[in-house]
């Protein structure tokens, strides 16, 4: 679990680079690598990249739980 954690992450700061990347400078990298951004291989990393930051909501959630790990939504076993 810690492993895909990582992953998210990684694709969350990937997205939020390339945001802002054409936010800035009305660039978009994702897109210009991948050949457009209507191409298949644009729209799929995009798609990953979008499930990664619902995930990464929730991860924001559980770390503002102040159950100290005891609750469902952190997966942990009470103390």
């Amino acid at each position: 679990m810690k492993f895909l954690r990582c992953i998210a992450m990684l694709l969350i700061v990937i997205g939020a680079l390339n945001w802002g990347l054409v936010g800035f400078f009305q660039y978009n990298l994702v897109a210009d690598v991948l050949g457009g951004e209507s191409s298949m291989g644009a729209r799929i990393v995009f798609a990953i990249v979008g499930l990664a930051g619902l995930w990464g909501i929730s991860m924001l959630c559980c770390k503002s739980c102040r159950c100290n790990g005891s609750c469902s939504c952190c997966n942990k076993k009470e103390k």
